[in-house]
């Protein structure tokens, strides 16, 4: 299929926008990476995602898809001759899809609330966190079977959920001073993480922390209504 016929609407710092692009680099698809600018909305994003207005919108043709994980699942679902993403179990499937929510919806919220909070706020986010890595260490186990990856020998659905957020979590270790994924606690996951960045898949897509840490200090300036700091 020709590039320009699979456009990936997103911007590089987003974990979402990289769900689709790995799942488009897993397949071998040729895409057009479509940069949206911080801070404004594309005309061709509102036409493509009215609902939520948000990245990341794989245009596939003149069709449009929206929601990180539902473009996974659409990749998986189209693109059959590459290897899977999905499990071909259902009762994996299911079980994949489980952590996936999990990792978005209680995970991931905890880390992302634990960069602003101070005090008791702090220690609670710190809490749900570090105790939502030993749930996933013990998921890993489990899914993976002794395997390399949560989807067993190759990258697969939570792999990609969990991964796209690895660059995050880097940051949030700096800007804290804390070590989140640490290798007498979560043995599993740290060896597991080092496989997932240097897969060939994730390489070109995975952030560099210092440029996400930096981008992090300019998002924050301009949340608070602050110039953005300088080098």
């Amino acid at each position: 299929m020709a590039k320009n016929d699979v456009k990936v609407l997103g911007a590089w710092p987003s974990p979402y926008v990289m769900r689709p692009r790995i799942a488009l680099n897993i397949k071998s698809v040729n895409y057009e990476f479509l940069e949206e600018t911080f801070g404004s909305k594309s005309e061709l994003l509102l036409q493509s995602n009215p609902v939520h207005k948000k990245i990341p919108v794989l245009i596939h043709g003149d069709k449009p898809i929206c929601e990180s994980m539902i473009i996974v699942e659409y990749i998986d679902e189209v693109w059959t001759s590459g290897p899977s993403i999905l499990p071909s179990d259902p009762y994996d499937r299911a079980i994949q899809r489980f952590w996936a929510a999990y990792v978005d919806e209680k995970w991931f919220a905890a880390m992302r609330g634990l960069r602003s909070a101070q005090g008791e706020e702090r220690k609670a986010f710190l809490d749900q966190v570090t105790e939502g890595l030993a749930l996933l260490e013990e998921a890993f186990g489990k899914c993976s079977k002794g395997k390399a990856f949560f989807g067993g020998d190759r990258i697969g659905l939570l792999d990609i959920a969990f991964g796209s957020f690895l660059g995050w979590l880097k940051v949030t270790e700096k800007v804290n001073g804390v070590k989140l994924l640490d290798e007498a606690k979560t043995p599993g996951l740290v060896k597991w993480a080092e496989r997932f960045c240097a897969d060939a898949a994730v390489k070109s897509v995975m952030p560099e922390t210092e440029k996400l840490l930096e981008f992090s200090k300019v998002l924050a300036a301009k949340m608070k209504g602050a110039p953005p700091p300088k080098n």
